[in-house]
Parts: C-alpha cells; structure tokens; sequence
C-alpha cells in the first residue's frame, strides 16, 4: 500500500459495514493495566476452561505424527525408569545372598538351612532367608552383580536418551504451534474492521498478540512433556508396585487423596496472591515508565519527591504481595516432601515386616521404596502446574476471542479497476452512519476532477475525517457509492484501492529504521536512493537531513524522538511524495507545528499535491485558501462549497468560522 502514513493501515483496517455499535474514538487508546508493562500472565481465570483447553489442543492437530512418536519415546523412557528400580533390586539381593551364602557352611543345600534355622527356633530368620536365591558355602558372585549394573546402566542411559528426543520433539511441536497462532493472529489482524479497534484498547489488542501468546508458549513448554512423562510415570510405578505387592502398593496410595487435597487447598489459595502480584507489578511498571518519560515535567514541577513516594508505597505493596505469593505457593513442596516422606515410613515399617516374613526379599522393598519416591514426585509435580496450566488456558481464551472476532467483507473475487487511474473521485447520495440510530452522513454528493484539491472544513464532529475514512473503505456505506474514475470503489479490492491513496496524518508514524528506510516505507522495493534524495529535496528534508551526523543512514527510534515534530512531519511528506499516489489525503498534516516549519510543510505539500488529486482536512483556514473547491461541513452535511473568496462574499458558516479564527488570532497577537 502507497499510502504515506502507513501506519493508518496497520492502526484501522478497512471495516465491514454495520459491524460498528458505537462512534469511534479519536486516536489511539492507551493501554491499561499491567499487560501493557510486562509479558506476564493474565490476571484472570479462564471463563470455559474445558473448552479452551481442547481448543488450544487443537491447534497441535497438525503435528500429530510426530506427536506419536514423542509419546511413543515418552513410554519408552517411562518404563526403562520404572524397570531400573526392579532390576537394581535384584542385584541387591545377589549381594544379600552372598553375604548370606559365605556365612554358612558348604555342601548342605538351601532347604538343610533354613531346616536347621527352623529346628533352632528361628522361624521368623527361616522364613527370611527362604525367600532369598543363596547357595550355603558361596559369597558373592561380583561377575552376576556386575552385570545386573551394567544393565541398570544401560537401561538408565536409554530412559535419558529416549527422554532428551522427547523433550526436543516436545520443543519443536510447542514452537510450531505458537509459529502457527501467531500467524493466525496476524493475519486475522489484517481482516477486522475497524469497528473492531474503535471498540478495543490497542494495549488490550496488542497484550492478546503479545502477552498472551508468549504465555501460552511457556505453558506448553513447561507443561506439556511435563505432564504426559508425570502421568506415564505415574501408571508404570503404580502398576510396579502392584506387581511387586499389592498391599504395600495399597499403603501407598493411602497418602495420595491426602496429598491431592493439601495441593489443591494451597493452590487455590496461591493463585489470587499471584494475581495480586501480576496487578501491583503493572502498577508499579506504569507508574516507572510514566516517571522516565515525564522526567523533564516531573523536575520542572519538583514533584520528585512524590514521585520516590509513590514509587516507595508501590513498591512496598510488590514486595508484600509477592512475598504472600511465594511464601504460600512454596509451601506446596514441603507439604509433599512431608507427606512423602509419611509415606516413606509406611512403607519401610510394612515393607520391614513383609521382609521377615518371608513374603518378599529386601531387593523387593529397595525398589518398592524407590518406586513410592517416584510415584510421589509427579503428582507434586502435577498439582503444582496446576495454576500454570489455568493461567494458559486463560490467555488461550482470551486469543481465541480475537481470532473469533467479526471480520470485514472480503473483497469481491473477480474485482473492477479503472483502466486508468486519473483521480477523478464521486460521492453519490452517500449515507453513512456508525450506528444505527444515529445517522452522521445522509444523502452527501460530490464531484472531484482529477487535479483538484478539495479542502474539507468544519467544527469538530462534523464528519470530515469519516469522509476520508470511507474514501479509504476504512468503513463501507450504509447508502450510494463512491466512485474513482467511474468504477465503485466496493467492486474494487481494498489492496488496489489503497495503492492508489496517499495518506499524511496529524499523528505522523515512523518506525524504527533510518530515514532513508522510512521514506522509501511505501514505495516499491529497491527503490534506488537517488529517488530517495530526490523525494526528501523536493519536500524540504534534505535541508535538515544533511545537517545530522549521519545524513540520511541517522536511525530513528520507533517514536521518532530524536527528530522534532515538525522533521517528523516533513518525512511521512516525503513517503508519500516518493509514493506517487494518484490521490492524495492530508489530515490535520500542520496542526501541531510552529510558524516556520508550517510554511515549511505548506511548500513540501503544494509540490505534493501538483497534478494530484488532494483532500486536505484543515483547521486552519489560513492554509487552503489556493484550494480549488472548500467543503463546510455540519453534521455530517455539506452546507456550503466554493473558493475562498466565494465563501467569504456569501457570508456563511465558512465566514463565520474565518472569522472566529481571525478574533482568536488577534486575542492572541494582543
């Protein structure tokens, strides 16, 4: 799009017609609350958990093959862990056995012993060692238990090979996923209208864009592989530990509801602290950001010392809230410390008890107890991201509004173009209104020859900038059409619409880049730099450009701060001189500039708008006074048109308001 202030586009998308309940605001909201200060997560839960859950699951649908295979090496790794423990109890029992074996005398075979053991009143010994693989008269066999090692080794080894492929796939498919929303995002972005914006705050827009988005990746990212390995783990300890005993595996799970219940208790009462913290943490950022960027005003006033108050009090609130946030929350992983380590007790004294009866070999109870460490720590595991999981789901919900936000009419699919565009613009009984009951624009007509610059006048609220705004089909019509070169700009694409259209705005955009890269903003790519010097000469840039230490290479910040208001304004000039639209609408371009620059901006304009043709939206009269025609409009009515002197003779709005300005400049010289 050739249009010179690009950022028009890229604030308002074109807008579908009836979408819009309200009358738009003027210029961009600001951003509220903390999402504008930091990528945190959301402050709020997620109204459909369940069904944004599965939505947000969805978008993984894609990656489903090599989704198989990361599960697939997830219940490898899972089961080489599980087994490690059952494996590294048998060689404990090789040691046991031969420990055993050499203390007892050769050449009597095993059932001779315990015999023995039992005929000496050691039953309880007896049934022990019954359970146990020795060889009375042979210690321990070390190649055995070296191999028993070896693959205990190997087995450990796979789990963590298997388990690093996972955890990269796992990666690959979360980034791939958020590549994809992010994509979507943008390119739903480009299809609102904008009703859409008009209703929104840009901090809010840009927060689901940003913020949200980065949340749910570190969602999944944390929580994803996290999960499936926690609750894969979770059925392979627990079917292990019912094959080794069933009834140790039942004193077990006795502390499971117990550690499900402290969780969710501490949990929930976690979660609000947090929100507290995201909130005061935004509070705290805005109040710092408006300090740095008002440091001039805040010394000038000498409300430094408020200002460190206020800093002090919000701070301290941070810390208070934060301090609730973690100290709660932390108190999760020594619960469950405390509860496994009940466990651990349980199973010791049961597992004891079973050991001396004979019922199971203490290799049996070394990997049960392992397996009731391993079966403990993803459930901790599980209830703590718990809350992580709510606060993703949450910013999913609020993207997925986005997403399922209103679009524009699409463009018609075979669309009309001018053979040639000459600039020749009609309005044709046009109605317009942005809602229903309160119609702005009624029955307007109106021709522009190509050449001609049309300037547009009127008090505040008159309608002068929705006019600009539907020659743009920033909005559509609710009634007539308008017409470029005799074709209906609504058969027309909005693509080749706008590539026609240069727009310079009151609120000049540039971005961050160099100069040159922002003159050269809506031309076509490769555009040389002779053209861009050539552009910035004929439109007064040049002048101050060379003066800088770095001429046209000097880079510009994104807010074009290290430039003046009036440099800023001549550059989006040159964008669109460079651009060579067909039609040219200039709104407000001098409103916010001194004496000189403006005399400045009015030559640069005037070499501009030569054989194009202009609407120019002005508030002072003084600067089109060469306009061809001057529409006076009055509630979205064209009241009176002619030249500057014709409007002056019939003595009319136009007059009045000429003079109210004249009076306002006198009041002032005086």
């Amino acid at each position: 799009m050739t249009t010179a202030d690009k950022g028009a586009a890229t604030r308002a998308p074109a807008a579908t017609e009836g979408t819009t309940t309200a009358a738009p605001r003027r210029g961009p909201a600001p951003a509220a609350g903390p999402a504008r200060f930091m990528g945190g997560q959301p402050t709020e839960k997620s109204m459909d958990f369940k069904g944004s859950g599965k939505r947000l699951l969805g978008q993984m649908r894609p990656e489903r093959g090599i989704i198989s295979v990361a599960l697939l090496l997830g219940v490898a790794s899972v089961a080489l862990t599980v087994v490690g423990p059952k494996v590294l109890g048998h060689a404990t029992d090789l040691i046991m056995s031969g420990i055993i074996g050499r203390r007892l005398p050769e050449g009597i075979t095993k059932a001779q012993a315990v015999a023995r053991l039992r005929a000496h009143g050691q039953g309880g010994l007896a049934d022990m060692l019954g359970a146990m693989p020795f060889v009375p008269g042979h210690g321990i066999d070390f190649g055995t238990v070296g191999v028993v090692l070896l693959w205990v080794a190997v087995i450990y080894a796979g789990a963590s090979l298997f388990g690093f492929v996972q955890a990269r796939i796992a990666t690959k498919v979360v980034q791939r996923t958020v590549f994809r929303l992010r994509e979507q995002v943008e390119e739903k972005l480009g299809r609102l209208p904008l009703s859409y914006f008009d209703k929104q705050q840009r901090g809010e827009v840009l927060s689901r864009a940003t913020n949200d988005i980065d949340n749910i990746q570190q969602t999944l990212q944390q929580t994803l592989s996290q999960i499936v390995s926690s609750l894969l783990t979770i059925l392979g300890v627990l079917a292990m530990m019912f094959w080794i005993s069933w009834l140790l595996a039942l004193v077990a799970l006795v502390t499971v509801p117990v550690s499900v219940v402290v969780a969710t208790k501490i949990g929930k009462r976690a979660q609000p602290q947090f929100v507290q913290q995201w909130k005061t943490t935004g509070k705290l950022n805005a109040h710092i950001e408006e300090m740095y960027t008002g440091h001039s005003l805040v010394k000038v006033f000498g409300r430094q010392k408020e200002s460190a108050e206020l800093f002090r009090e919000q701070n301290e609130a941070l810390y208070a809230a934060g301090f609730r946030a973690q100290f709660i929350s932390g108190i999760i992983q020594p619960a469950m410390m405390f509860i496994g380590n009940l466990n651990y007790v349980l199973v010791a004294v049961v597992g004891g008890l079973r050991v001396a009866s004979g019922a199971l070999s203490i290799g049996d109870v070394q990997a049960f107890i392992q397996y009731s460490r391993q079966f403990s720590q993803p459930l901790t595991q599980v209830a703590s991201m718990a809350n992580l999981v709510q606060s993703g789901v949450a910013s999913a919900e609020r993207v997925f509004e986005l997403l399922d936000a209103r679009e524009q009419d699409p463009d018609p699919e075979r669309p009309a173009r001018p053979e040639h565009v000459r600039g020749h613009v009609g309005f044709e009984s046009v109605s317009f209104s942005y809602a229903q009951d309160k119609p702005l624009i009624e029955d307007l007509s109106l021709a522009v020859h190509p050449g001609q610059t049309v300037a547009i006048v009127g008090p505040t609220g008159a309608g002068k900038t929705t006019l600009v705004n539907l020659l743009m089909r920033f909005y559509e019509v609710r009634g007539g059409r308008i017409t470029l070169d005799g074709v209906d700009i609504a058969a027309m694409s909005r693509e080749e619409l706008r590539a026609n259209i240069g727009m310079v705005l009151q609120d000049t955009w540039l971005f961050g880049g160099t100069i040159a890269e922002n003159i050269a903003y809506g031309a076509p790519a490769g555009t040389s730099m002779d053209k861009i010097v050539a552009a910035a000469k004929a439109t007064h840039v040049d002048r101050f450009v060379r003066t800088l230490p770095d001429g046209y290479d000097t880079v510009l910040d994104d807010e074009g701060s290290n430039v003046s208001v009036g440099e800023k304004q001549l550059i989006t000039i040159a964008r669109a001189f460079l651009a060579e639209p067909a039609i040219l609408v200039l709104d407000e371009a001098t409103s916010s500039v001194d004496t000189r620059t403006e005399v400045l901006i009015q030559h640069a304009m005037a070499q501009l708008r030569s054989g194009r043709t202009s609407f120019v939206i002005a508030h002072r009269l003084s600067t089109i006074r060469d306009a061809d025609t001057i529409l006076v409009m009055e509630n979205g009515a064209i009241v009176e048109q002619g030249s500057h002197d014709a409007l002056l003779a019939a003595d009319g709005a136009y007059a009045r308001l000429y003079a109210a300005q004249f009076a306002e400049a006198v009041v002032e010289a005086d």
